[in-house]
């Protein structure tokens, strides 16, 4: 990130918005928008933003993988037969 370019009023962003994003589509680095000195938003190449989202999906398989492993080893675990055969039993669904 570079503070001096990738951090921008709100103001100078919707005055200069062509500039700004090709700006972003040629760095794919995000740009900062503040409000009063303060971060207000994020506005990011669609690409850049859309790998994002596919990172964070396969970080949210992987902890649920490595829970689940972490739950084997540590015996917290049931077998499925006997899951579903207690939700059958409590709600009356036959077997």
């Amino acid at each position: 990130m570079d503070i001096t370019k990738d951090i921008q009023s709100m103001t100078a962003f919707r005055n200069n918005s062509s500039t700004f994003m090709a700006h972003i589509k040629a760095t794919k680095r995000p740009l900062i928008l503040t409000v009063n000195g303060k971060a207000a938003a994020v506005v990011q190449d669609a690409d850049a933003y859309q790998r994002l989202l596919d990172l964070a999906a396969e970080a949210s398989a992987a902890e649920g993988v490595r829970q689940g492993l972490e739950d084997l080893d540590t015996g917290q675990v049931r077998p499925a037969r006997e899951v579903f055969d207690e939700m059958r039993a409590e709600h009356g669904v036959p077997r």
